[in-house]
């Protein structure tokens, strides 16, 4: 029964981890207004080292159209600017006296469209990798059942749980899809 239980764990653990990656990637994709999010990771250039902007500066959302972003240094604004530029994310930050504001352009239709169908296989590829942890949390109970650690009926049983477990998760990615849709088509 521990060992189950111990198995159950370990795959719901996994499915956790794959759901979080899936909330980060669709924190980054822009759904045309501003966040934090979407340059938080971006990579500058900070004394020969490639550093993440978050650790370079606080970036706020005054506005639903516009970032600020207020370097701790303010020597390394244009290098904080040829950062977001490099980054290709079609942005045009504009540097004034202490901080470098960002407007954050309208999407179009088309645009939205093709964020859309990116949500959308991001959710497939975590739909993809949740049956993979199922599969593999099934081929190991396989193994202890043909070693004697488990029986038959608790053979079936895990199975079940399993498949309650990967329908509850599917459930989850299905809900994040669908609100970040809804995010990218909200004009």
């Amino acid at each position: 029964m521990a060992q189950e239980q111990e198995l159950l764990q370990g795959m719901r653990e996994r499915m956790e981890k794959s759901l979080a990656v899936l909330e980060d990637e669709l924190r980054r994709i822009r759904t045309g207004r501003a966040n934090p999010a979407l340059i938080e990771d971006v990579r500058v250039n900070y004394y020969g080292a490639s550093t993440p902007l978050k650790r370079l500066a606080t970036i706020t959302a005054p506005d639903p159209d516009q970032l600020i972003v207020r370097p701790y240094d303010p020597s390394q604004k244009e290098a904080i600017r040829r950062g977001l530029l490099e980054a290709n994310l079609g942005l045009n930050p504009q540097v004034e006296e202490e901080i470098i504001r960002i407007k954050i352009p309208k999407l179009s239709l088309e645009r939205r469209e093709e964020l859309v169908r990116l949500v959308r296989e991001k959710g497939e590829e975590t739909k993809v990798s949740l049956r993979n942890i199922r599969r593999d949390a099934k081929e190991e109970a396989e193994r202890q059942k043909r070693e004697g650690e488990i029986s038959e009926d608790e053979l079936y049983r895990l199975r079940g749980e399993m498949d309650k477990t990967i329908h509850e998760f599917s459930e989850r990615v299905d809900q994040l899809i669908r609100e970040k849709e809804e995010q990218i088509r909200t004009v």
